[in-house]
Parts: structure tokens; sequence; C-alpha cells
């Protein structure tokens, strides 16, 4: 699945490049109707249909909106946005451990079936993904803020994406939604800690 836009927070919060990582989000989102499609035919042997208005529609109301409203903001009120710098960082964290006590309720009885060997995958994989955007980002010799965000953007993943085209696609399998549920919790905890890493050590 393409980029999800808690990977934009957490790089504001890692002090990444958020305009590469917004950008970066923006473009995997656009590419996911046709990319996301062909790999679960090519990894799971089953064409899921992505529409590709609503992923237009999701990168418009979730990501470009808060964008040029971010920037109208800032043209009007400089030392305003300075000042909230500070509180919005806590704000975005707060929502984060919100989705996350969501996610656990609404999936509780799932995580408790089978959730120990799928959070276990969750976890490599989510890690495989940091590890390696940050290795791409060495290899390339980029700056500290965007070899953040590309470890980030690759390392977090739209998990509410991955949750519904399993609902629609492998309603036969009950637990076809569980990874991602996992990886919505694990994705935004592991981000946090990467983040904070990150800072400490820029």
């Amino acid at each position: 699945c393409p980029g999800g836009t808690a990977s934009n927070v957490i790089t504001h919060i890692a002090n990444g490049d958020v305009s590469l990582s917004v950008s970066m989000t923006i473009l995997s989102t656009l590419l996911a109707p046709l990319v996301t499609p062909l790999l679960v035919y090519l990894l799971a042997g089953k064409w899921v249909e992505v529409s590709i208005f609503a992923m237009f529609k999701s990168v418009v109301t979730v990501i470009l909106l808060p964008v040029l409203l971010g920037i109208f903001a800032k043209k009007i009120s400089p030392k305003g946005v300075e000042k909230s710098k500070d509180i919005f960082p806590l704000i975005s964290s707060l929502a984060i451990i919100l989705i996350i006590s969501g996610i656990i309720g609404a999936n509780s009885e799932k995580i408790r079936q089978s959730g120990l060997i799928v959070l276990l995958i969750v976890m490599i994989h989510n890690a495989l993904g940091l590890a390696g955007g940050l290795l791409i980002g060495k290899l390339y010799k980029m700056d500290y803020d965007k070899e953040t965000a590309l470890a980030i953007e690759v390392g977090m993943q739209n998990s509410g994406l991955a949750i519904q085209l399993a609902t629609a696609n492998f309603a036969l399998n009950p637990l076809a939604t569980l990874p991602g549920a996992i990886f919505s919790i694990w994705h935004n905890i592991s981000g946090s800690i990467f983040a904070s890493i990150r800072r400490k050590h820029k």
C-alpha cells in the first residue's frame, strides 16, 4: 500500500523533510490504483479493485487540503504558526495514541486469535522498510532531513487502505484484515521510537 499520512506527522516529529514526505505520500497514493492491485495479484493470485477516484479524493482531502491550509495560515500569521510549532507535535502524538487505542479496541478479538505470529511478521516488514529507506538515504548521501523522511515513508504505509481492501476482496477470510490492523498499531509505535532516536542523534 502507499505511504500513509501518519508518516508525514512522524517525519515532522523527527525533524525530517516534511515537504519531501508529503510529496512521496501523494505520488505513492496516486500510483496505488495501478501498483497495489498488481502486487496483490503477483503475491496472492487475486485481482483487487482500487478506485482511482477514491484515491484521488483521499489525496486531496487528507494530504493536499491540510498542506494548503498550513501554507495559507503561515502566509497570514507567520508568528502564530511559529508559536504553535511546539503544540502541534504534542496534539499529533495524542491523536496517534487515540488512533492506536481505537484500532486495538475494534480488532481485539482478531489480535487474540493469531496476533502474535502476524505481529512478528509486521515488525520484520516495518523494520526492513525503515532500515531500507535509511540505507538508501545513506548510499545516496542525502541530508539528515531527507534521509529521515525517506526512511519513515518507506517504513510506514496506509494501513487503513490495507484493511479496506482486505475487507472488500478477502471477505471469506476473517483474518485477512489482521495484518493491516496490527500494522496500524505497530508502525505508529515504531515510527515514534524511530523519530525520537533520530531527533537525539541529529
